[in-house]
């Protein structure tokens, strides 16, 4: 029963407030003992509780799933291995495993049409894993993304092609391991925000990603914003609350592009 019909419930006297307030308090949380699921998370966030598999059991990971389809919410859980998806879709045929992402999605109910524009770049072939993680927290959070991969600055005439992708963006997120340069060639071109993603793709002086984090972090062009070594969550989480963000905006103003006559 929803927080609303149970409010209607008490006053009109068919639900005595105790109870009702035990319904509530389940409505928040659902507690299997190994874990505590925040079903109250999408009414405070916009996005359902979201399943981290690394180190879980496929039982654990079941039991997750199986709480949040009662909830009747969809299901993201990310960091999945092949093993772990397998086991999960003899429970539930119908999840979806993304291997390049390493990623398994349910709709439990429809999603909204995706709206915006979050364009997803990665600067190498061996970056995807990363970016393809980012550009489906992006979608399943209602953000319309555009993928451009392998376009790192060992041969920007690739970039260059982009650049209408690039320009049309509301906000961009740039996935790049080795010297992480990507970022600061893609900010100097465009005038959106950029969520910078470092990857732990690299030679020995790449050191497992930090040396791309601190080139992301040390960028003397304006407007980039830095995630943790592999974040795609992170990173596409950030970009649909932005694009998100800029839906609110427009509606409010009845302006449907930028000043720069770009269509949103």
């Amino acid at each position: 029963m929803s927080l609303r019909k149970l409010i209607q419930a008490v006053a009109e006297g068919t639900l005595a407030p105790g109870k009702a307030l035990r319904q509530i308090e389940a409505l928040r949380e659902k507690n299997l003992g190994f874990a505590r699921i925040d079903t109250d998370r999408l009414r405070r966030c916009g996005i359902p509780e979201v399943i981290f598999c690394q180190g879980k059991t496929a039982p654990q990971i079941i039991k997750i799933v199986s709480a949040l389809h009662e909830a009747r919410q969809n299901v993201l859980a990310t960091r999945v291995s092949p093993q772990q998806a397998a086991a999960v879709k003899l429970q539930f045929p119908k999840i979806r495993y993304h291997e390049a992402a390493r990623v398994l999605t349910l709709d439990v109910v429809p999603r909204p049409r995706p709206t915006g524009c979050v364009a997803v770049l990665s600067a190498g072939t061996t970056d995807i894993p990363v970016a393809e993680e980012a550009a489906l927290v992006a979608e399943r959070m209602g953000a319309k993304v555009e993928r451009v991969f392998d376009v790192g600055v060992a041969g920007l005439h690739r970039l260059l092609h982009h650049l209408p992708v690039l320009k049309r963006a509301r906000v961009m997120i740039v996935v790049a391991g080795m010297e992480g340069a990507l970022p600061s060639v893609v900010g100097g071109l465009t005038n959106c925000p950029i969520i910078a993603v470092p990857t732990s793709i690299g030679y020995g002086t790449s050191m497992g990603g930090i040396t791309a984090l601190l080139a992301m972090l040390n960028s003397c062009v304006a407007g980039i914003t830095v995630v943790n070594i592999d974040n795609g969550f992170g990173a596409g989480v950030a970009a649909a609350m932005i694009n998100k963000g800029r839906d609110k905006d427009n509606k409010g103003s009845g302006v449907r592009g930028r000043s720069s006559g770009k269509t949103e």
